[in-house]
């Protein structure tokens, strides 16, 4: 009988692909996907280690997949938590964890401690279910963010060549590629010897498949010709880093702009293309934040009207340059500021979607009833719920007829929302 896995993934995208190349290598070796994790023979709990939060958050998952599993189940801890805090947690989980995988560890119940490290940037995956996936193009980062521990336990960016991103992608099958990396627009610039880039990568990408999305783009890096190539692309969506608007907190960041800035590179890509989709993330309470600070966020919203948001609280990561500084801000002050951050944020967003109403689009029909335009992206912005007998992986034309929040609904077809279907 075969030995099964059961992998649970926590973080980002990019620990998602992680996962799925895991389970390309249990496959390879023999094992088999378990229907719940109480018959799994291995439990993989795939970490992630960003924020305060999230080590929390994974290591409550830790707990939780050891309390329930079987005698003869093992329970494996991957991926940031167990390359950054490995040790730890073999010190205060020892009777909860039977193995530590750090980066390029395999993960399998025969391994041993001497194990050769591979590199999971280029290990096969299985074939995915969805017509949509994520393809990781770079590991780590160059970057010196001031809040960010990542470059400094995950070391220096690593970019994968385009005829092993290509592929990738043609053995996966999709109808939408999602292209991400700690630093997406940064691709290839780590291979001097290689004078390719990022656009050459898209239309690489572009013409193995219809959708093309990129995620995580820092906006110094978004050059004209990128901007061109994607605002002109059947997705034209900026998945812009950001972290703040105001100058002075940005340079305590180590990071590039201001909301000037920002506000005319999103204008400019309005021009080209009207109808595109933004999506950035802002961190609360960066040590020296003012109200004045706050009030700029709040008026950059409410001028340019982000599709999709995220507000994340600060978070004090050893070894980073934030930890230095002073100027630490009150938590019920952060929470605060979050609060109306967010209250300011779902206003906007329901207006926006208010705005499709009646408006015929393309999507992509990624399960029974549910479909994504070019404005959502996989798993983190809303949803477009349409006719059921609309087939998964295929492309179509409907009309908005409902605004249910973040979601929508749609029916087939262009028809006059006015008086129903």
């Amino acid at each position: 009988m075969k030995k099964s896995f059961w992998i649970e993934t926590l973080g980002c995208p990019k620990n998602k692909v992680d996962s799925e190349k895991i389970a390309g290598t249990l496959l390879v070796d023999g094992m088999s996907p378990a229907e719940t994790p109480t018959d799994a023979n291995l439990i993989v709990v795939n970490t992630c280690s960003f924020v305060e939060e999230a080590r929390e958050e994974s290591v409550a998952t830790i707990l939780e997949y050891s309390q329930m599993r079987s005698e003869d189940t093992q329970v494996v801890v991957t991926g940031c938590l167990a390359e950054r805090y490995g040790e730890e947690i073999s010190n205060s989980l020892e009777s909860d964890v039977d193995a530590i995988a750090g980066f390029g560890v395999p993960v399998n119940i025969s391994s041993k401690p001497d194990v050769p490290k591979f590199d999971l940037l280029n290990l096969p995956r299985p074939k995915r279910e969805e017509p949509w996936g994520y393809v990781k193009v770079a590991e780590d980062c160059d970057r010196v963010c001031g809040f960010c521990a990542i470059p400094s336990f995950r070391g220096p960016q690593r970019s994968r060549s385009i005829p092993e991103i290509r592929e990738e992608v043609i053995s996966l099958e999709l109808q939408e590629v999602v292209l991400v990396a700690q630093d997406l627009a940064s691709w290839a610039r780590d291979q001097r010897e290689s004078p390719e880039g990022i656009v050459d990568l898209v239309k690489e990408v572009s013409g193995i498949v219809p959708w093309v999305r990129l995620l995580y783009l820092y906006p110094s890096s978004l050059s004209g010709e990128l901007v061109e190539i994607i605002a002109n692309s059947p997705v034209p969506y900026f998945d812009l880093s950001l972290q703040h608007v105001s100058g002075p907190l940005l340079r305590k960041m180590r990071r590039w702009g201001d909301g000037e800035r920002f506000t005319k590179v999103i204008k400019d890509i309005r021009k080209i293309r009207p109808d595109a989709a933004f999506r950035t993330n802002f961190i609360v309470g960066y040590p020296g934040e003012t109200e004045e600070d706050h009030d700029q966020l709040l008026r950059f919203l409410e001028e340019n009207e982000i599709d999709w948001c995220g507000f994340f609280p600060y978070s004090k990561e050893a070894g980073t340059y934030a930890e230095t500084l002073t100027g630490e801000v009150d938590q019920p002050l952060v929470m605060e500021r979050l609060r109306e951050l967010g209250e300011a944020q779902d206003v906007i967003t329901e207006k926006k979607r208010d705005s499709m109403i009646g408006e015929e689009v393309t999507v992509l029909i990624e399960s029974r009833g549910v479909g994504r335009s070019h404005r959502e992206a996989p798993e983190i912005d809303g949803l477009i719920y349409v006719p059921d007998a609309l087939e998964v992986g295929s492309f179509e034309e409907v009309t908005i007829e409902e605004a249910l929040g973040v979601d929508l609904k749609a029916q087939l077809g262009n028809f006059d929302y006015r008086e129903g279907p």
